[in-house]
């Protein structure tokens, strides 16, 4: 059985297409599932784990203002830190994982809320290249259960756009509902 990891490796590597991690929450497991997959090398570039926020905009671009009325747990500062991270390591594909994983609430959100996003060369209604997608999670669980969670979450989404499954409008933002939120 395949792993979300290896299809995303293959689906890259078919498309002669790269890809960057930047993580807050996750800390590097997005980029380890990745590099566990046997032939990664010729489509992951590399990762970024910003867990200060000010590495996020020292390291990813990210808005500074956007930071200081938001916090870094956002949807915006997830799409900033996703196209952030693939201008800097110069790939195709950039993902991203920015949240709660508890136990403590962080910048006025709660444990488990989580902002997941990707940004790609997606073809606009006008057909120009741009745009990023985020989806906004409600998760539940403990710490470790969360971080999981958010891997699986950001895996998931670049599969879909990678599968072409998405809208004319990439700007839109996706919601995910899970848990209620």
């Amino acid at each position: 059985m395949s792993s979300p990891a290896a299809d995303v490796v293959r689906l890259l590597t078919v498309r002669g297409e790269t890809l960057a991690v930047a993580e807050s929450l996750t800390g590097g497991l997005v980029a380890a599932d990745i590099t566990a997959v046997p032939g990664a090398s010729k489509a992951f570039r590399g990762s970024v784990t910003a867990y200060a926020t000010e590495l996020k905009h020292h390291l990813l671009d990210v808005d500074a203002p956007l930071l200081a009325a938001r916090g870094a747990v956002d949807a915006q500062v997830a799409i900033q830190m996703a196209a952030g991270v693939r201008k800097a390591l110069g790939a195709d594909w950039g993902i991203a994982t920015t949240g709660v994983a508890g136990p403590e609430p962080q910048d006025g959100q709660p444990v488990g809320t989580v902002f997941v996003a990707v940004d790609g060369p997606f073809a606009t209604v006008s057909g120009s290249a741009g745009g990023g997608k985020v989806l906004a999670l409600r998760l539940n669980g403990d710490r470790a259960e969360i971080r999981r969670e958010s891997v699986r979450s950001v895996l998931a989404l670049l599969l879909r756009e990678l599968a072409g499954e998405h809208s004319g409008n990439e700007r839109a933002q996706d919601t995910e509902q899970n848990g209620g939120f």
